[in-house]
This record gives C-alpha cells, structure tokens and sequence, in this order.
C-alpha cells in the first residue's frame, strides 16, 4: 500500500509499516499544503494517508474519496511506538474510502 504522512505524523513509524511505502508530506514539499489541499494532492495518488489531526474529519468533506484515512489520536512517538503493532494491524485493514480514528493507549 503507498502510504502519505501527514505533517504531524511521526516519520520513525515508517519503519513500523512492513510491507507498505510511506512517504511524507515533507518530502514532496507538500508540508505548507492545508488539509484540504493535502487531501487533494494525495487522491489517486495514495491509497491511505495517516494523520494525527483529529479534527479532519470534522473540517473536511471525505464524502466520495478513495484514500484511506487513518487518524491517530496523538503525535507522541514514544506512546505509537509502543502500540506500532496496533498501527500496522490497523493500515492492514484500510479499504479504500475508510476513515479510522485509532486511540493509541497511554
């Protein structure tokens, strides 16, 4: 699965997605795009994209789109880190159009 990090996303839990690409949205440049534009950017593009911006779903209309969206519920990288399983559980099951919001226990 190709894979977009957002701007909030943890870039060392790239190493955690076996089997998918991940790219962020820092390396294509895309760090100053909004959410709406990022989304755009990334349709047909991507086939998932993980977040940390937990009102996405909220300021966005996902109505329609193919990408997955997988929302962690925080940027620290030493509370993913411990659940990366979970995570990589989690994008192993994105269909396209899905919109998840993972709780990462403390």
């Amino acid at each position: 699965m190709e894979i977009l990090f957002d701007h909030g996303t943890p870039e060392p839990l790239r190493g955690a997605l076996v089997g998918h690409r991940v790219t962020t949205a820092h390396e294509l440049g895309w760090a100053r795009l909004s959410n709406g534009e990022l989304l755009k950017a990334a349709e047909g593009r991507f086939d998932a994209m993980v977040t940390t911006d937990q009102s996405l779903g909220y300021e966005q209309n996902l109505e329609g789109r193919h990408l997955a969206i997988l929302v962690l519920s925080t940027t620290s990288w030493p509370r993913i880190k411990k659940h990366a399983g979970l995570v990589l559980a989690t994008v192993n099951e994105l269909r396209p159009g899905m919109y998840v919001v993972l709780e990462i226990p403390v």
